[in-house]
């Protein structure tokens, strides 16, 4: 008989929970179609479920006929977007996930303030875009450590860094650890960059995966937070997969297992975790053990732009 380790935290987190409520709730006032400039939240079962109730996902404005109602989504945009938005006359609703807006931030002071920004990250995702677009002419974005040693600025260079919220913990120290080493006078965040949910659930994997034979990580390929728990569960030694859903589970990944650890990323609904135990359980009388490491109770509030429309149709 398998047994399978339910982890906790994981799923939805607080910033991935309101991008998804604000999409919903303007789909509910402004009705369809409604706009969402790129996937609202990296999750194929997320995008698919509001493809079908109307929203048209773009990865350009141009797309978006003007005056229309467009949804920004929890990765964050760059000031750029936020122009073309205006001239197009765009009703815009800023979904961004606050921790996100935090970085942005972090970007424009240290700009300002004649740094020369390090963003570790990875190039070509949506946050990373965003972020940089803040202020492209003082970012370089490392990749790795490697990345570190390939900078081409003084050694006595004015430098802070930042990081993606959404990384593994154990590779952003270690790109920070290569800065602090090439350049000791390098700054960083009053906080660390990477979010509550993010690292909490990488702690989750760390810790179960020690009684575990294999690990399934329910999230999308293109999720960053999703393939950091898999890659952090491999570099333990244990055998671990990425699925979108149920369907994916091999037979031959569970050959000769005990023990499976489920956990998923924090875009990753848990409906299609349900489904994952509901298969694992009828294929292989698999019992689920749920296992809490701590509790998360943040919550971030709707965007403004929604607060305000809500309550002015509410009856009185």
């Amino acid at each position: 008989m398998l047994r399978v380790i339910l982890a906790s935290p994981r799923g939805f987190c607080a910033g991935v929970n309101m991008a998804v409520d604000s999409l919903e709730l303007a789909i509910d006032l402004f009705g369809t179609p409604i706009y969402v400039f790129h996937e609202i939240v990296h999750n194929k079962h997320v995008v698919d479920s509001f493809r079908a109730k109307g929203a048209v996902f773009v990865a350009d404005l141009e797309e978006v006929p003007e005056g229309q109602t467009v949804l920004f989504s929890a990765h964050g945009v760059a000031p750029d977007v936020r122009r073309v938005a205006r001239q197009r006359r765009l009703r815009a609703i800023d979904a961004t996930c606050p921790l996100v807006t935090k970085v942005h931030r972090e970007a424009v002071r240290f700009a300002r303030e004649g740094y020369t920004i390090v963003l570790i990250g990875h190039a070509g995702h949506d946050e990373v875009i965003g972020t940089m677009g803040e202020a492209p002419a003082a970012t370089r974005l490392v990749e790795s450590p490697e990345d570190v040693e390939r900078l081409d600025l003084p050694r006595d260079a004015k430098i802070a860094y930042l990081t993606q919220t959404t990384l593994s913990v154990d590779d952003a120290s270690r790109i920070i650890e290569r800065l602090r080493a090439r350049y000791p006078q390098v700054v960083g965040p009053p906080r660390d960059d990477i979010c509550y949910a993010t690292q909490n659930r990488q702690e989750a994997v760390r810790v179960l995966a020690r009684d575990a034979d294999v690990v399934l990580v329910v999230g999308s390929q293109n999720s960053s937070n999703s393939r950091r728990l898999q890659e952090l569960a491999a570099e333990s030694g244990i055998e671990a997969y990425l699925i979108d859903q149920a369907d994916d589970i091999r037979a031959e990944w569970l050959e000769g297992k005990q023990t499976v650890l489920v956990t998923a990323g924090a875009s990753a609904p848990e409906s299609i975790v349900d489904q994952c135990l509901a298969y694992l359980c009828d294929r292989y009388q698999a019992t689920v053990e749920r296992r809490s490491l701590q509790e998360e109770h943040v919550t971030f509030p709707l965007p403004r732009e929604l607060r305000i429309r809500a309550d002015s149709a509410e009856p009185t």
